[in-house]
């Protein structure tokens, strides 16, 4: 058997243990735990459990704070620039998302930008505590310099994820969750960690050339953007990658681009930017819910190309994650994961 089902709460409280063990204060052991195992339930592996030695290594290292909290260092009405301590990113994440839902509430809309942050997991988690107020909710990262662009055989930009969440009628929503990257990083360390090659079009190895080679991609190589090659479209991920620059290391004052550490070097603190919005459609025309509703059924009720595989909008295969970790009881890891 090479899979094990475990209980979120297990696997909370034994993230929640490691963390305060290196000294980490519970309740912002508790928001990275909360994170990682929301990326699990919804199937994002790369960024769950598998990530949690990252964190660890960061605080035992003394390169990420576990003392103190966020702070506003500069507001208006809608907008507010923060300096997360170097704290662990959910920690940061968390203050910025909800002082963006608190001035949407008040004005209608909430910008917060944030230096000296960390990784911060899946962002959809904070895209989607918007929903819980029946708001839009967006979230940006930079990241350490994993991504070649197009033309080019440096790896200059991160893989700077982006995500967008919109409420709709009955509890429904759309949830857009994607590195700006072909796939994330960790997808290819889950690979290599198994024993698996990766597909065409991930990833290239250190003389830019396209690689199945998961350990080739990780040891001098790169990921390539969206679209892959300039002839089928990689200058749009490119330029996607470059706009999460914009609104976070840019805008927020932060490290950027190349001279973000490098991934999983802990000589340096990461300074991280982060971009976290509020948008309130009450302060927009009426009936937002029921045209989203309707637009989500506009693309999951066409006929299918494959019978077998209906139309799915985003966030519905995370649904059917969680429903099926709901029916199995727990989470199922790979062995290699967990042992």
């Amino acid at each position: 058997m090479d899979r094990c089902v475990i209980s979120q709460q297990e696997v909370q409280s034994f993230i929640e243990r490691c963390l305060t063990t290196v000294g980490a204060k519970p309740h912002h052991a508790s928001s990275l735990a909360e994170v990682l195992v929301t990326a699990d339930c919804r199937g994002h592996y790369s960024h769950g459990l598998n990530r949690m030695d990252m964190y660890l290594k960061d605080i035992q290292t003394g390169v990420c704070a576990v003392e103190g909290e966020p702070v506003v260092e500069k507001e208006s009405a809608a907008t507010a620039l923060v300096d997360g301590n170097n704290l662990l990113g959910p920690v940061v994440g968390n203050f910025c998302m909800n002082l963006a839902i608190r001035k949407a509430k008040e004005v209608g809309i909430g910008w917060v930008v944030a230096h000296g942050s960390n990784h911060f997991g899946i962002a959809g988690y904070y895209s989607m505590q918007a929903l819980k107020e029946n708001m839009i909710g967006m979230s940006f990262t930079n990241t350490s310099p994993l991504v070649v662009p197009t033309r080019g055989k440096e790896r200059t930009l991160g893989t700077n994820p982006l995500s967008v969440a919109a409420p709709a009628e009955h509890g429904d929503s759309f949830v857009l969750d994607t590195a700006t990257s072909a796939v994330a990083l960790g997808k290819v360390e889950l690979n290599e960690r198994r024993g698996d090659p990766i597909p065409d079009g991930w990833g290239c190895d250190p003389q830019g050339h396209v690689t199945t080679d998961p350990k080739s991609v990780l040891t001098g190589g790169g990921l390539v953007p969206i679209g892959g090659s300039e002839a089928t479209g990689g200058y749009k991920g490119y330029g996607l990658g470059m706009m999460v620059e914009v609104f976070c290391g840019i805008l927020a004052g932060a490290q950027y681009s190349k001279y973000v550490r490098r991934w999983k070097v802990t000589d340096r603190v990461a300074n991280l930017g982060q971009c976290f919005v509020a948008i309130n459609p009450e302060n927009f025309a009426p009936g937002f819910n029921e045209r989203m509703s309707d637009l989500l059924s506009i693309q999951r009720d066409q006929d299918p190309a494959d019978p077998g595989s209906p139309v799915l909008a985003p966030g519905d295969p995370e649904r059917l994650n969680i429903k099926k970790c709901q029916e199995m009881g727990g989470i199922p890891y790979h062995i290699n994961v967990v042992k």
